[in-house]
């Protein structure tokens, strides 16, 4: 069937990675594309290669229940993307991945953000720790989480050059975007900031560094930011992901904002009003569970 189609064992194996390096795309996505494409990878040189091998492949992650949807649709973008490429380049002489869908994923948000409670109990045990330079970048940091809602590669992408202290604003380089776009920066985030800043004697490069041995001062990862915040998340006996605070944050805005999303939009910066509706759905039936509640009340069992 290789043969038949056209590709070669070496585009299965060495070679593989190398076809996501043509692609115009952020670091990070081809990066995620090269760590997701392994399993289409394994399920080819175990199976063999057919015209059928991506609905075969779309087939087998149907049937695992130890992963989610969302991961499936990863795996499956990225067995799609390096058809695609081979298609193009003139390897396989076929595109097989026409007319085979995603997996249809829920709109909701499968994990719930962190409560007001939760929050409190973050900067309370945040209140209790000293004045080290290391804890007021971990301060910061939780700043940017909680009064910006910044997501973790914009905090990564930032530079010491895109904080404006006196204007209060950053300019934040968006999530698959290549420019950067002006956030108005909270007084406690800017006070944070101020503090921090001139503890690092930071005058440019990256804004936040790693402190680890293997990668000290180099601009800090995603997972090097995860790293850093998890022991704050553990210490409040809390299992949730950095995530939670970008919906904490919008949240936080919708109520506030009575619902009017399109304002609310621009504060987080969601291209689509629809993902916003998610969160406000959630809001509006946790409200209404009272009325729900009542319908029922004169029956007993």
């Amino acid at each position: 069937m290789n043969q038949q189609l056209g590709l070669s064992r070496i585009y299965v194996n060495e070679k593989a990675y190398e076809i996501f390096d043509l692609l115009d795309v952020s670091e990070l996505t081809r990066t995620d594309y090269k760590y997701r494409i392994g399993l289409f990878l394994t399920f080819v040189t175990e199976n063999g290669f057919s015209r059928n091998s991506f609905l075969e492949f779309k087939r087998l992650l149907a049937s695992r229940d130890d992963m989610a949807t969302s991961t499936k649709n990863k795996s499956l973008a990225a067995a799609r993307i390096y058809l695609k490429e081979l298609n193009r380049l003139g390897i396989l002489p076929v595109d097989i991945t026409m007319n085979i869908k995603g997996f249809r994923q829920s709109q909701q948000h499968r994990k719930d953000g962190f409560s007001e409670e939760e929050i409190a109990r973050i900067t309370e045990w945040l209140s209790q720790l000293e004045e080290t330079p290391q804890n007021l970048r971990l301060k910061v940091l939780i700043a940017m989480l909680i009064f910006q809602g910044l997501r973790q590669i914009e905090i990564c992408r930032l530079n010491v050059n895109d904080i404006d202290l006196t204007r209060r604003i950053a300019y934040v380089r968006g999530k698959g975007r290549d420019d950067v776009e002006a956030i108005y920066l909270h007084p406690t985030a800017v006070k944070a900031l101020k503090t921090y800043i001139r503890a690092y004697q930071l005058t440019d490069g990256a804004l936040f560094r790693s402190r680890s041995n293997s990668t000290r001062n180099q601009r800090l990862s995603c997972r090097g930011l995860r790293s850093v915040i998890k022991p704050v998340l553990l210490g409040i006996g809390s299992e949730k992901s950095l995530h939670c605070f970008r919906h904490f944050f919008a949240t936080k805005l919708i109520k506030t904002y009575q619902g009017n999303l399109l304002d609310v939009a621009q504060l987080t910066r969601h291209r689509s009003i629809q993902t916003l509706s998610v969160y406000y759905d959630a809001i509006k039936r946790e409200e209404d569970l009272p009325r729900y509640y009542e319908a029922f009340s004169d029956i007993k069992v």
